[in-house]
């Protein structure tokens, strides 16, 4: 068994005075030395974290002893150390960004645990969407899926024309947590969709719980992992690599600081073209020393989540001081 834990979770629910839970929520983090991105808004609690297994179960006993947080769905995978550099607790008007107009506390898709979603995926009137980014789907998605060349949620309501005539079908919805079909789905039922289910957890949890079966590539993660197996069943590789067209789901970023476009690069074209996309990447002058994995860490200038944290605290009075 493997030291670490990263923990992918989030929940809609009401936050009275999320600014003050903000801190108190960071003051958390640091008494359990947890590094990741957690977003604190009105509407929820959306984070990713890894560290030791003792603090990280700390860390889901302290939120589920609070009434506002008891139903949290954590996702748990090991890692042999923590998958983040930094602590970043940031206050934001929603969880995910959407600005969807709906409300998943009033109205959603119907959750599908993994073994739900597992037999029903293959039925005739079934039909899979995917709800993450161009670059997340290009890595790995179900098969057969519909899938949008979006960058964001926020494009989702400019993909409604392509899947219009679906609307007598029956429609699951999936990403990588969950977190974006929550709004996704709700907004799919204000577009007069009537049959409309989303996979409980997204992608890891389905992984972890019921296998994996279906899901090909690999899952792209927002963590310096980049991306993690999913499919213990029937796994197959269906991206290539961007530069020699060879199969390959080795995600990396563009080591070209200006560009940083996120795509399969074979381990060659790694090391031949130093982590770059293009040709005009190769020669930037801002190119980035790739190490062999295409993560790139900001520079630290001596960061540790403490004086992160004091950084936070600084901002904050300077924009009250400001108003």
């Amino acid at each position: 068994m493997k030291p670490y834990r990263v923990l992918l979770y989030y929940i809609y629910t009401p936050i009275e005075n999320p600014e003050h839970y903000c801190d108190e929520h960071h003051q958390l983090c640091l008494r359990l030395n947890l590094l990741g991105r957690i977003i604190v808004a009105p509407e929820g609690l959306n984070g990713t974290v890894s560290g030791l297994a003792t603090d990280c179960q700390t860390y889901i006993d302290t939120l589920k002893a609070d009434p506002r947080f008891a139903a949290i769905d954590f996702k748990v995978e090991e890692h042999d150390t923590h998958a983040f550099k930094k602590l970043h607790v940031r206050l934001k008007e929603e969880i995910v960004n959407s600005d969807l107009p709906v409300d998943p506390l009033k109205r959603t898709g119907t959750h599908l645990e993994p073994d739900e979603f597992k037999k029903l995926k293959d039925q005739e009137d079934v039909v899979l969407i995917d709800m993450r980014s161009n670059y997340e789907h290009t890595v790995g998605k179900f098969k057969g899926a519909i899938t949008f060349d979006m960058e964001n949620l926020r494009e989702l309501p400019e993909h409604m024309h392509e899947i219009e005539h679906l609307k007598d079908k029956t429609i699951i919805t999936y990403c990588t947590g969950g977190i974006k079909c929550e709004k996704a789905s709700a907004f799919l039922l204000e577009q007069g969709f009537e049959n409309v289910y989303q996979l409980h957890g997204g992608i890891i949890k389905y992984g972890l719980e019921a296998g994996g079966e279906d899901f090909e590539g690999k899952c792209y993660v927002f963590d310096n992992r980049l991306t993690v197996d999913v499919n213990k069943v029937n796994p197959k590789v269906i991206s290539t690599c961007y530069r020699c067209g060879t199969p390959s789901d080795r995600m990396v970023n563009c080591a070209n600081a200006g560009c940083n476009n996120h795509m399969p690069l074979c381990e060659a074209c790694g090391w031949q073209y130093e982590g770059t996309c293009s040709d005009a990447c190769f020669t930037a002058p801002d190119k980035r020393l790739y190490d062999g994995t295409g993560y790139y860490q900001k520079p630290t200038h001596h960061y540790t989540p403490f004086l992160g944290y004091l950084s936070r605290k600084r901002s904050e009075l300077a924009v009250g001081s400001s108003q």
